[in-house]
């Protein structure tokens, strides 16, 4: 039986690819969070913040049967800066464990539950707070739920670029590179725009 419903359709990846580029966080507003010192202006920053972009990154696994020792990195980004966390670092870890285990802040972003598990895991928390956004792109009359990707192009007419390569490098590495950090940064930024853009379709609707 046919549905008779008629769904949008989402915009294909040659179309999204001619939309002007995403406007994203730049370099000098991403903050690796090496030292104690910058786990205290992250602090200071991010818990005056009622909503953040969430995301993570792992290192890849390429061998058949390897398991997967991910998340190495957790974004978290507020309107005007984004913070990375490794998952090494018992100094920041104690500032992200607080972060994501708040359910006063509220933490947006595309596919969580593939992170709660590991990430509880790793951390040894209850995620609190967590707030999935492609079910929420989804109602505006689409059949599928939308990723991270296809949402910017719906919702900000941008295109959101992803280097498969810079995906598929190694998240564990000790020292990030340029496009490392403005990938993983621009994923947790974005994150927190769709959620902006739909509080204020939303606001419009009322």
């Amino acid at each position: 039986m046919t549905d008779p419903r008629t769904y949008k359709i989402r915009p294909s990846r040659s179309e999204m690819q001619q939309f002007p580029a995403f406007s994203g966080l730049t370099l000098a507003q991403i903050h690796v969070l090496e030292s104690p010192e910058d786990v205290a202006v992250a602090r200071a920053h991010l818990s005056q913040c009622q909503v953040l972009g969430f995301d993570t990154e792992s290192k890849p696994t390429f061998q058949v049967g390897e398991l997967s020792t991910g998340p190495h990195l957790v974004q978290l980004a507020s309107s005007e800066k984004g913070f990375l966390f490794r998952l090494n670092d018992a100094t920041s870890n104690q500032l992200l464990v607080e972060l994501l285990s708040s359910e006063q802040i509220l933490k947006v972003g595309f596919g969580l539950k593939s992170d709660r598990g590991p990430l509880q895991r790793k951390l040894g928390i209850e995620l609190a707070g967590l707030h999935e956004l492609s079910n929420r792109v989804k109602q505006l009359g689409y059949q599928h739920p939308v990723g991270l990707q296809g949402a910017v192009a719906i919702l900000l007419g941008q295109y959101l670029a992803k280097s498969k390569r810079v995906a598929l490098s190694n998240w564990a590495s000790p020292l990030l590179s340029s496009g490392q950090l403005r990938y993983a940064a621009n994923d947790a930024y974005a994150s927190l725009r769709i959620y902006q853009a739909l509080a204020e379709l939303a606001a419009s609707a009322t």
